[in-house]
């Protein structure tokens, strides 16, 4: 494996980190003159950040050389780390976790499932791994941002829910409309991003399989596949 770090590609790869970080301490010295100091905040980052995605780089070097039901087993770790992540948003909220993973579970894993057996997504471990990661991502920031407003929701409005309570009133009808409300606020950053996609932003992935050499409609489909 150390010879993959000698090759053309990850000298250019690290040269282009380089400038990069040069670039952010630049930002860094220009905040410094201006009395606000992040310098070790920075350096710590910059560090802590590029240590850690060369190393998971070097350990999804060794698992795309394996065979493909490996892909599982590192989705379904990643799922519990994302239900783990979506938890944090709502630590006052009893099951928080079993909830997220639950819901990050089954709507990723209905939805990769349902793309491999379709054929959307190859059943590689090159293109599942990387595809499905995506997919738990979205799931993982919606179920986050769920938790985070439904918590929001109750707290301002607990009297009102105690005094439904007080009266007899079923919790579940109580609160379903804070449920709703928590739904509908945490899919509208996925429905933006569909509205304004090509025309806004265009997503690291069909970037990715363009510089490859893919075709950009197939790309540009196969991107909104994935989101979609």
């Amino acid at each position: 494996m150390l010879n993959q770090f000698f090759e053309p590609g990850i000298i250019l790869g690290i040269a282009q980190a380089a400038v990069a970080a040069l670039f952010a301490l630049l930002l860094m010295l220009l905040a410094r003159q201006r009395q606000v100091h992040v310098e070790r905040e920075t350096i710590i980052a910059l560090l802590r950040g590029f240590s850690q995605i060369v190393l998971v780089g070097s350990i999804l070097l060794l698992l795309l050389q394996g065979p493909f039901w490996v892909s599982y087993f590192v989705l379904a770790a990643m799922i519990t780390a994302a239900a783990s992540i979506a938890a944090r948003r709502a630590r006052g909220i009893p099951g928080a976790f079993k909830v997220s993973l639950v819901g990050i579970g089954l709507g990723a894993g209905i939805v990769i499932l349902a793309m491999s057996l379709f054929g959307v997504i190859d059943t590689a471990v090159t293109s599942l791994i990387p595809v499905g990661s995506m997919v738990i991502a979205n799931a993982m920031n919606t179920n986050a941002l769920a938790l985070d407003r439904y918590q929001a929701e109750v707290k301002t409005h607990r009297g009102q829910i105690e005094a439904a309570l007080a009266l007899g009133a079923d919790p579940k009808v109580t609160v379903t409309p804070y449920v709703q409300a928590a739904v509908q606020a945490s899919l509208i950053p996925r429905l933006d991003s569909l509205s304004s996609l090509g025309i806004v932003w265009i997503p690291g992935l069909m970037t990715g399989m363009i510089l490859a050499g893919s075709d950009p409609i197939y790309a540009a489909i196969y991107q909104f596949a994935v989101l979609a």
